[in-house]
């Protein structure tokens, strides 16, 4: 059963589930509720009437397992990326056990020069729990990459719901409406967090531009 939903949930992003997605998707449910967080500061909040507007934090350094796809659409290069990274957390990696679910995963995007569309290639990133950050394991699939990912300084707006270019592309207009003109942030890279798999429907995102250095 809880296979059969997961090929339902896959189906809605244009992607295939394949059968040896079970173990993994087995195990991820027995630890759902164990989710990390990814380390931060917050550095300050802008108010709205109804909570925050927005929000600057501080991320330091760390260790990340990333994959980068390009798939015709936003979600399939999600998806897809998340297959593998959930493999790894689950057994395929060199220590052969359970690595522990960190929240949020980070997808970093880029728009085209024009601004009005998303490039194909979307990095997924996942942050390695405290235990393992000093001695990452090894990943035996070779597509799968550990980084030590810069401190990051962002400015970030939850949404919910399903993020694909179209919301992803709303909501980047948004924050942008909400800082005005700045030259502070980047403009041609952002990141989309997850921090609630793909089967909620009304799931919690962020969209985050990137401080200049």
């Amino acid at each position: 059963r809880l296979f059969a939903h997961w090929e339902a949930v896959a189906s809605t992003h244009r992607v295939s589930l394949p059968r040896d997605m079970a173990g993994p998707i087995a195990q991820m449910a027995r630890h759902r509720q164990a989710r990390e967080p990814v380390p931060y500061v917050s550095l300050s909040q802008h108010g709205k009437c109804e909570g925050a507007a927005y929000e600057e934090r501080r991320y330091p350094a760390g260790k990340w397992a990333c994959v980068t796809m390009g798939e015709p659409m936003y979600e399939q290069s999600i998806s897809m990326s998340f297959m593998k990274l959930m493999r790894y957390i689950c057994k395929e990696n060199s220590v052969g056990c359970h690595l522990g679910m960190t929240v949020p995963v980070l997808n970093e995007i880029h728009l085209t020069k024009e601004g009005t569309e998303l490039e194909r290639e979307v990095l997924t990133a996942y942050y390695l729990p405290g235990e393992f950050q000093q001695n990452p394991p090894v990943p035996m699939d070779p597509e799968i990459h550990i980084t030590e990912r810069a401190p990051l300084r962002v400015i970030t707006r939850v949404f919910y719901g399903m993020t694909t270019e179209e919301t992803i592309l709303r909501e980047i207009s948004l924050l942008w409406e909400l800082l005005g003109s700045t030259d502070a942030v980047l403009r041609d890279t952002y990141i989309v967090a997850s921090y609630e798999n793909p089967s909620v429907p009304q799931r919690r995102n962020e969209i985050w531009f990137i401080r200049r250095a």
